[in-house]
């Protein structure tokens, strides 16, 4: 074989070898995002899938084995569908009542998921308030403070 054709089916190699190394390494990347509703009416079809789901998390439900480091809750979504989930890990801080929790694994049929990956989010409790809305907010005072020099007068 001539020189060239060994260093181009060489290099194929490589790049196919690099190619199946990244699908192999990043499950989420082949995953399928669905909502509650969906996956409590296709469990089946996608207990071989890496799924995301979200809901809100129902506090009362909460289960926490510190021993075993193993999570038990339900969640449910705004058409009223619950799913029953189970995570082994480290539990969020801010796993209170109300918060919409994201989970990232795959359906144990009916109504469950073995949780891989949990997320919160709370965006209402870090937004800020409007400046406007403030009590005593003076709009000329605000606009001079803007528009302060950064260096000193001399």
């Amino acid at each position: 074989m001539k020189k060239n054709t060994m260093v181009l089916i060489g290099g194929f190699i490589i790049a196919g070898a690099i190619v199946f190394l990244l699908m192999a390494a990043t499950p989420g990347s082949s995953g399928v995002e669905l909502t509650m509703k969906q996956l409590l009416a296709t469990q089946d079809q996608h207990k071989n899938d890496f799924v995301t789901v979200e809901g809100l998390l129902i506090e009362k439900s909460i289960q926490w084995d510190a021993d075993k480091i193993q999570l038990k809750f339900d969640l449910k979504d705004k058409s009223g569908n619950m799913l029953h989930a189970e995570y082994h890990g480290v539990k969020p801080d801010n796993f209170t009542e109300g918060i919409t929790v994201i989970l990232k694994g795959s359906p144990t049929g009916n109504a469950s998921f073995k949780a891989e990956d949990i997320q919160t989010r709370c965006p209402s409790k870090y937004e800020g308030k409007d400046v406007k809305d403030m009590p005593g907010y003076d709009p000329k005072t605000h606009k001079e403070a803007l528009n302060v020099p950064t260096t000193p007068k001399k």
